[in-house]
């Protein structure tokens, strides 16, 4: 990081002008405005269709039809290439179809008025649909079936919506065969397309097609037994919608239940799009023999023989066989813009057994109350600014280097974030304000190693490259852990474990750039321009000699007294310590007067003796009524609407209650299995990693740390009484990460000081190393526990469940990295340090290599005294 200073700034220039770019819009522009900003010819034209547009909206004002789909419509029937009103938004002359060149500028139009950074439903809200299995599909069938044939759908409709782009989704089963289905950020009102992507089937089936016959020339009564006519839909070359008719076997030869994956891929010869299938093992010798057949019987008539794809009964495309075909693939022509290769392939990687009738379509409002998330956002603008004041007054000059690199952080976070159209809930929010608290522990490890070196008595010009070049070891390193956590979540996680692993890289790679590139940044220009001429700091400690080690056994022990403690607290209450999103309960649906409106908070507070209950409005799309759904564990539904009816007489009638069911969870067995495997392959992967690069004493400390902090945290949060929701299971994620960073530091500083004192006893390395980096220790916990304590003093809801987690986490990693993940370390050596060197491949320092070090203190000094070259 000692390259020239111009480098510098057109790197972090590059990288904050493409955090702005991503961010933008902030806000979204009604579509209907924004369309005609970007109308740059045929403007008559456009003006009368626009007209017409509005026309028809007017019309259809009981239907609510928006101006996207009005528009769509009236191109559609009047086929009308809208391409020729915005000529700088060019289509591929390949797609010939007016309508698909129709909907690939509309929906482009659509995105780009539309924010990157989406809300989610806590913040925002969006729309809720229902559907319903029909009741014959379950005819005969146990209990227990249905339940996981239902179980599954779910888990499809969430992986559709993934491929939809939509994060966050709320999927749960309703009653015996229903499937509610929440999407933040969706309006179906532009989006009518969602819900056919989420309920159609996608049964795959590959089939003959007669190799004379065709229904057009065929006289009535002389159809070929065993097939079927039908219809594909194609263009010729002006774009004309055409009809090719076939006679299709009435059986597959093969179901797509041999597809392994689907695959929107772009023509060869460009343009155009098509999806490919990869087949397993008994897929690829099914469809080798298949087409084998085919061109078997080409060489015997002379003809070429069609193979027909059908996807729920229609049929998508004919290709020519000419070939045996091999290598386990096939593929889906037709004339398919990118956007619809793409949503076929989602649905093909995801195929629903069940078929699914749409009962409901309503808007559902933020489900937090305004005064929620007043309440949450200002408890982050006091974390956050709690956090720079400290910086500010601790570190002085060196700490407004940090806060200003804080900030470009967050806002780094946000346009990475918007760059994969990402949706921001209120614990994601508050989430990225406790990477303020944790990120500035990059900044806070080179700030000390800046300090050491002054006490050494280096000139300032010195001790900040020297700074800076002994810290980078140990940033790497508890980053790369981290890291590696964050990756191993990605892979086998999902849904929010997914989503959480996505957010936590993103923090690391911008607190790495943040500290090492911007915090450098100033530093250097500042040397250069005389602005920097001395670094005063103050200090809680200065040059300590604790003796931790000899507190380590009754340390552990009290440790192991809350430990076990909490687990008996959990085992005892074990069938409340799961909240609504993981065991599901009641829903209840209630009308009210809406003079009398109350806010969910004040819901919330009124009925806090049923434990958790999550209130929230809705209005079936397109009307002004709203109603109230109340989600509240098993049992408790008649309590709870006779308890409001008490509370509440003037919002609620006589008999309020106009619909019930029962509900399912809304975090799947499958994202709790996930997160489990997740995590266990994350302690897997700690110790591995942290064994090759440091050695396998270190890595059974850290793994020993991390579990040992989440066994407390678990148990103190249900010693406390509270319960968990599907947020928890980022909080609880973010104390390994949190736990893991202390741990790796200790760790680095340990290996260190083993370098540098040949002489000492391991005990006495172990605590020199421990005092040296307490002040580090210290300061990156208050900030992290200014950041967490105001989230959890005026947070209130999930915000202060989330932080009530991460306070504890906060100190109980503290603790693990001195009493836990340091004496295991020792233990593993039986206190011997010739034991540690034996199995690591870095020699001990002695003096007469002190040579070597002071030619390196010269080359920094060099490059301190011209910190551009």
């Amino acid at each position: 990081m000692n390259g020239p200073i111009i480098t510098k700034f057109i790197f972090i220039a590059a990288t904050l002008g493409f955090a702005i770019t991503m961010l933008l819009p902030l806000r979204e522009t009604p579509f209907e405005e924004f369309i005609q900003d970007h109308v740059t010819a045929h403007q008559e034209d456009w003006a009368e269709l626009d007209q017409r547009v509005r026309d028809r909206m007017e019309a259809d004002e009981d239907t609510h039809l928006s101006y996207f789909v009005a528009l769509r419509e009236i191109a559609t029937e009047d086929r009308l290439d809208l391409t020729r009103f915005f000529p700088q938004h060019r289509v591929e002359s390949t797609v010939r179809s007016i309508e698909q060149r129709n909907n690939i500028v509309l929906n482009f139009l659509l995105g780009q008025s539309q924010p990157n950074l989406n809300l989610g439903l806590d913040l925002r809200g969006g729309v809720s649909m229902v559907f319903e299995v029909p009741a014959r599909e379950f005819e005969g069938m146990e209990r227990e079936y249905r339940e996981d044939q239902l179980s599954k759908a779910v888990e499809i409709i969430r992986s559709r919506a993934d491929g939809l782009g939509v994060a966050e989704p709320l999927i749960r089963v309703l009653g015996d065969n229903r499937i509610e289905v929440q999407l933040p950020g969706l309006s179906l009102a532009d989006n009518p397309d969602a819900i056919d992507e989420l309920q159609k089937p996608a049964r795959l089936e590959f089939r003959l097609v007669h190799r004379t016959q065709r229904p057009q020339t065929t006289e009535e009564g002389e159809e070929p037994s065993g097939y079927v006519p039908m219809v594909m839909e194609d263009f010729d070359d002006d774009g004309n919608l055409i009809e090719r008719e076939y006679f299709v076997s009435a059986l597959p030869e093969m179901t797509g239940s041999h597809v392994t994956r689907a695959r929107a891929m772009q023509n060869e010869m460009g343009g155009g799009w098509r999806v490919t299938l990869d087949l397993d093992s008994e897929g690829e010798r099914l469809f080798t023999n298949l087409t084998g057949r085919i061109a078997e019987q080409n060489r015997r008539d002379g003809n070429v023989g069609l193979l027909a794809i059908v996807l729920d009964d229609q049929l998508y495309s004919a290709p020519s066989v000419r070939e045996q075909i091999t290598g386990g693939s096939a593929q889906i022509t037709g004339q398919f813009s990118r956007r619809e290769a793409r949503e076929l392939a989602n649905v093909l990687n995801n195929p629903l057994d069940l078929p699914l009738q749409l009962m409901e379509r309503n808007e559902v409002g933020p489900t937090l109350a305004e005064d929620s998330i007043r309440q949450g956002v200002n408890a982050m603008v006091y974390g956050a600014v709690a956090v720079i004041a400290f910086m500010l007054i601790y570190y002085l000059a060196s700490g407004l280097m940090a806060c200003i690199t804080l900030s470009l952080n967050v806002l780094i976070i946000l346009g990475v974030l918007s760059s994969i159209e990402a949706t921001l809930t209120l614990p994601g929010i508050a989430g990225i304000v406790l990477t303020l608290g944790m990120a500035v522990d990059a900044n806070i490890l080179v700030f000390e190693r800046i300090r050491e070196e002054l006490r050494a008595g280096k000139k300032l010009s010195l001790a900040i490259p020297t700074g800076f070049n002994k810290a980078l070891s140990t940033i790497l390193d508890a980053n790369i852990t981290t890291l590696l956590t964050a990756g191993i979540l990605i892979y086998f996680g999902s849904g929010p474990v997914q989503g959480f692993g996505i957010t936590l890289a993103i923090g690391i790679f911008t607190s790495i750039f943040g500290a090492l590139v911007i915090t450098r940044f100033m530093m250097d220009l500042s040397l250069k321009a005389g602005f920097l001429t001395q670094l005063k700091m103050f200090s809680f400690f200065n040059q300590t000699n604790f003796d931790f080690h000899q507190y380590r056994k009754p340390a552990l022990g009290a440790s192991l007294t809350i430990l076990i403690i909490g687990l008996v607290a959990v085992g005892v209450n074990r069938t409340d310590v799961l909240g609504i999103d993981f065991l599901g309960g009641e829903e209840v649906v209630l009308e009210f007067n809406p003079e009398h409106r109350l806010t969910t908070t004040e819901i919330q507070n009124a009925a806090a003796s049923l434990g958790e209950v999550a209130p929230v409005y809705q209005s079936p799309l397109g009307q002004e009524r709203e109603v109230l759904r109340l989600q509240v564990g098993e049992g408790l539904a008649d309590d709870l609407v006779a308890l409001l009816q008490t509370e509440f007489p003037q919002t609620f009638g006589e008999s309020p209650e106009i619909g019930r069911s029962v509900i399912g969870a809304a975090v799947g067995r499958e994202i709790m299995i996930d997160a489990l495997i997740a995590i266990l392959v994350a302690l897997v992967g700690i110790l591995l990693y942290v064994a090759l690069r440091f050695e396998m004493g270190y890595g059974a400390g850290a793994v020993a740390a991390v579990i040992h902090d989440l066994l407390i945290v678990i148990g103190v949060f249900v010693l406390f009484g509270k319960q968990f929701s599907a947020p928890m299971v980022a909080g609880i994620l973010m104390v390994v990460g949190y736990s893991l960073n202390d741990s790796i530091v200790v760790f680095d500083r340990i290996r260190e000081e083993l370098g540098l004192d040949p002489n000492s006893s391991l005990k006495d390395i172990i605590n020199k190393a421990l005092n040296k980096v307490l002040a580090r220790t210290v300061v990156t916990s208050i900030t992290t526990l200014l950041a967490a304590g105001s989230l959890f003093l005026f947070g209130g809801g999930i915000i202060e469940d989330f932080s009530f987690a991460l306070l504890v986490g906060i100190l109980v990693g503290t603790f693990s990295s001195i009493f836990v993940a340091s004496p295991v370390f020792y233990w593993w050596h039986k206190g011997d340090r010739r034991h540690v060197e034996e199995r690591r491949d870095i020699l001990p320092k002695y003096d007469w290599m002190a040579t070597s070090d002071k030619a390196g203190d010269q080359k920094a000094t060099k490059a301190a005294e011209n910190p551009q070259s």
